[in-house]
């Protein structure tokens, strides 16, 4: 598996006292756990403090490192369990929207659609990231894992410390979830 996983070279060698080799841990996985970690939390700050927590643990376990698995495997564990961690508390759910008052509003661009299909797109989005919202937590990170991150259910499975199979179920019932709850268009 070291000939394999690079991540894994990189924490062995950060384990022997390479400082450096944290540095490229942190180059590579900050931003897809950020991304990962927003969207099970739906709060950018949140998420950004739980990546810093992501590799602070990371740091303080160097010693105890072992790699049974795939560094990234590891990594996105101590993600989930720190973003579930963080949905159990009450103040934990944001509302879901966007102010158009602050630099963060998405510009006017011309995407070439007619009008009524860009409004249809927009309240797609909308549905679609509101169900994602409701889903149960443990369905969320499966579908996030599984569709934005693109892991295996090998991989979720251990990252979710279960099944393949519960890991097919869960992606299975948030999809079906997701696709009740989706507005119908007439055409």
């Amino acid at each position: 598996m070291r000939d394999v996983d690079e991540d894994v070279r990189l924490m062995l060698a950060f384990r022997d006292g390479d400082g450096a080799a944290f540095d490229e841990l942190f180059r590579r996985w900050a931003a897809p756990l950020l991304r990962y970690l927003q969207r099970m939390l739906r709060d950018s700050a949140s998420a950004e403090e739980l990546v810093q927590e992501v590799f602070l643990r990371v740091h303080r376990s160097r010693e105890r490192y072992s790699p049974d698995a795939r560094f990234s495997t590891w990594l996105y564990r101590i993600a989930t369990n720190l973003a579930l961690n963080e949905l159990r508390r009450p103040r934990s759910r944001p509302a879901i929207h966007a102010s158009t008052d602050t630099e963060e509003a998405t510009p006017l661009r011309d995407t070439g659609l007619r009008p009524d299909e860009a409004a249809h797109l927009r309240q797609l989005a909308r549905s679609v990231s509101a169900g994602i919202e409701r889903l149960p937590d443990k369905q969320r990170a499966a579908l996030c894992l599984s569709v934005v991150e693109g892991q295996s259910y090998a991989e979720i499975a251990a990252t979710l410390d279960t099944t393949e199979q519960a890991v097919k179920a869960l992606v299975h019932r948030a999809r079906s979830a997701l696709a009740a709850n989706l507005p119908e268009r007439e055409y």
